[in-house]
C-alpha cells in the first residue's frame, strides 16, 4: 500500500500536471485569438487599400491631353483659357474641356469618356460605342449597305451616316452636322470626342480634329 506522503506527491503531480496542460491551452488559445486579430487587421488593409485604389483610380483630365499651344497652333488663332468640366452619369466619368480662343468662333472643345472608379457599372464605355457604332464598323461593302438602309429610314437618329476614319486610334468615326461634325475615337476601354468651330469646310475640320485628337491619344 502506498503511504500517505506517496498519495500526496502523486496528487501534487497530477495537479500540476493540469496546471500546465490548462496553462497550455490558454496560451494556446491565445495566440489563436492573436494570431485572428493579426489576420483581421491584415485583412482590413489589404481591404482597405483595394477600396482606396478603387476609389483613387486615376481618371484623366480632358484638359492635361491637349495644351492651348497645341490648340492655338491648329486652329491658328490665339488661345484665352480652357475651362474645365467633370461629372458622372452614374455608369461613366466624362470630363470636358473648353478652350477658348480670341476669336470665339475658333474654339475648341474636347471630352472625355471613361470608366467611373465610384460606380460598378456593367457597362463600359466600349459597349457604349459598340451600340452607337457597331453597325457601321463592318467593310467598305457593308457600311455602304448600312448607309443605304439608314437613308430610307423615316426616323434616323443622324441625318447622315457616321464616317468611318482610319489610321487613328482603335476606332474612329466622324459624325457630320450642321457646325461640321465631331470626331469620336475609341482607344483601349475610353474614346474621346473632339469638335471645333470656324468657318472652314467640313473636310478641313476633319483633318484639324484629327490631329487634336492624335496629340490627345499620345497622353491617353
Amino acid at each position: 500500500m502506498q503511504g500517505p506522503s506517496r498519495k500526496i506527491d502523486k496528487y501534487r503531480e497530477i495537479l500540476a500536471r493540469d496546471v500546465v496542460r490548462k496553462r497550455w491551452l490558454s496560451e494556446r488559445s491565445s495566440m489563436r485569438t492573436l494570431l485572428s486579430v493579426c489576420f483581421s487587421i491584415s485583412l482590413l488593409s489589404i481591404l482597405g487599400g483595394c477600396k482606396e485604389r478603387r476609389s483613387t483610380m486615376l481618371t484623366r483630365d480632358a484638359c492635361s491631353l491637349i495644351s492651348k499651344e497645341e490648340v492655338e497652333s491648329v486652329q491658328e488663332a490665339p488661345m484665352n483659357e480652357t475651362k474645365s468640366n467633370e461629372r458622372s452619369d452614374g455608369v461613366f466619368r466624362v470630363s470636358q474641356c473648353f478652350y477658348t480662343t480670341a476669336e470665339f468662333s475658333k474654339s475648341v472643345n474636347l471630352a472625355l469618356k471613361q470608366k467611373d472608379p465610384d460606380h460598378r457599372a456593367s457597362r463600359s464605355p466600349k459597349d457604349f460605342w459598340k451600340d452607337k457604332f457597331g453597325r457601321y464598323s463592318g467593310d467598305e461593302k457593308e457600311r455602304a449597305k448600312v448607309e443605304k438602309e439608314t437613308e430610307h429610314k423615316e426616323e434616323r437618329e443622324e441625318s447622315v451616316p457616321p464616317k468611318k476614319i482610319d489610321g487613328i486610334g482603335d476606332e474612329a468615326y466622324w459624325v457630320s452636322n450642321r457646325f461640321g461634325g465631331i470626331l469620336y475615337v475609341l482607344k483601349g476601354d475610353a474614346f474621346i470626342s473632339v469638335s471645333l468651330g470656324g468657318t472652314d469646310d467640313e473636310e478641313t475640320k476633319l483633318e484639324k480634329s484629327k490631329a487634336l485628337a492624335q496629340k490627345a491619344l499620345r497622353r491617353l
